[in-house]
């Protein structure tokens, strides 16, 4: 009974107190170390520090500072305008565009808040000046931007393979068709939506707009096409991948579209260290508490307990897939996945689940967490930067919430939806 206090009790009372994810992390390990476990206390910095030595780790902040670069010198923007030209003329084309940004600018900025961020800042003017209400248009960006977490390549699926000890590049090609997806069911419940109130039509794509704006974001377009080909053709790893889209961002930024300077690329390197802290700091706080989680022998009586109810392994994952989401309701997808994939993988390996699958499914569920009611990061992002009320935000997202659900349903019981590209690349 102490054992669950400790591991489960404490750490959800400390959130609930409103600490820091790492805050509670360490409080709970050294708690543990102290009442339950009685190993020597130095095991805390040897586990914390182990858990960074780990080469696949260094692509999260040559990632996050990629994105940045992108973010602050118009290499997101040129792309997301891109998107705006290719699409017009029908009704709900503008709330595509969105949900097709926000593909994009997942895939190269890798961060959920910070599509939010950017896409919002873009696109919620035009949304509500072209006859969306406010509800729907933050409801919008608020839970299309969360596709950041399953889009490779995502730092959340970075963090999964260096936990499951599962290849990046394979998590990376299984997470191609769910975010193609999950988009796709967005932009249909948009499409209906615009029909039903009958939302006025935007002008239609012009080939001289999109010679314009494709000759315009050719550079910026290029990054993706250096990352993807890189890693899916061999080149490089997901390490080097990184690598290289810092330096090739970095010299479209500042050599060719010039949008970024000596002092804004201090400024760059200052807010990429402030959020490189933050996850490699919950990186380490997990360390410590999935190891004494393991040693416990927690997640062993757990899978026993499971056992033991003859649960069929559509009902064990409908299970888990709930206690995934209310978890990413709370938690943020790095600090989850480093703390849930210990505990849940050897559950799931006892139906028989592949663990490449798994993480997508994993991913899919704290993408929805993000913006689902009442504790979701995405709602209180929305609510700071459009300082629009919670009650109209939580409305607005529960449709999207309904129809990713579903999605998330597909993805779990249709094992190939991420798993076909993989057996196609055997």
């Amino acid at each position: 009974m102490a054992a669950i206090f400790v591991y489960f009790i404490l750490p959800a009372l400390l959130l609930i107190l409103g600490l820091p994810i790492f805050v509670v992390l360490t409080l709970t390990a050294t708690a543990a170390i102290v009442f339950v476990a009685h190993v020597p206390t130095d095991a805390i910095q040897t586990a914390m520090f182990g858990s960074l030595d780990n080469f696949p780790l260094l692509a999260v902040p040559f990632f996050v500072l990629a994105g940045e670069i992108m973010g602050r010198g118009g290499i997101a923007n040129r792309v997301v305008n891109w998107v705006v030209s290719l699409i017009g003329g029908i009704r709900g084309s503008l709330a595509v565009t969105t949900v097709a940004s926000s593909e994009l600018f997942g895939a190269m900025a890798h961060t959920s808040v910070g599509t939010v961020v950017a896409i919002g800042r873009l696109l919620f003017p035009s949304l509500t000046k072209h006859g969306y209400n406010e509800s729907f248009a933050v409801s919008l960006i608020t839970s299309s931007g969360a596709v950041a977490v399953i889009i490779p390549p995502s730092i959340s699926m970075i963090l999964y393979a260096m936990t499951a000890q599962v290849s990046a590049i394979q998590l990376f090609t299984a997470g191609i068709l769910p975010s193609l997806l999950i988009g796709l069911v967005d932009a249909v419940y948009v499409l209906v939506y615009s029909r039903i109130k009958m939302v006025p039509l935007t002008d239609k794509a012009r080939w001289k707009n999109i010679w314009a704006s494709t000759k315009e974001a050719s550079w910026a377009i290029g990054t993706i096409v250096v990352i993807f080909g890189g890693i899916y053709g061999g080149v490089f790893t997901p390490t080097e991948a990184a690598g290289v889209a810092v330096v090739y961002s970095l010299f479209v930024a500042m050599f060719i579209y010039r949008e970024i300077g000596l002092a804004e690329l201090w400024q760059v390197i200052v807010n990429s260290v402030y959020l490189i802290a933050q996850i490699l700091i919950i990186v380490t706080g997990a360390g410590i508490y999935s190891w004494l989680m393991t040693t416990s022998g927690i997640p062993q009586q757990l899978i026993g307990g499971i056992e033991a109810l003859h649960l069929p392994g559509w009902q064990m994952l409908l299970f888990v897939n709930l206690g995934l989401l209310l978890a990413g309701s709370f938690l943020e997808p790095p600090a989850a996945i480093l703390i849930l994939t210990p505990l849940l993988l050897p559950v799931v390996a006892t139906a028989g689940i592949n663990p490449i699958h798994f993480g997508i499914i994993m991913a899919v569920n704290l993408s929805i967490g993000l913006y689902m009611p009442p504790f979701g990061l995405n709602l209180f992002a929305a609510r700071a930067i459009f300082n629009v009320p919670m009650g109209t935000i939580y409305r607005g997202v529960l449709p999207f919430v309904v129809v990713n659900f579903a999605a998330l349903l597909a993805i779990t019981y249709l094992p190939s939806i991420s798993m076909v590209l993989l057996r196609l690349g055997h």
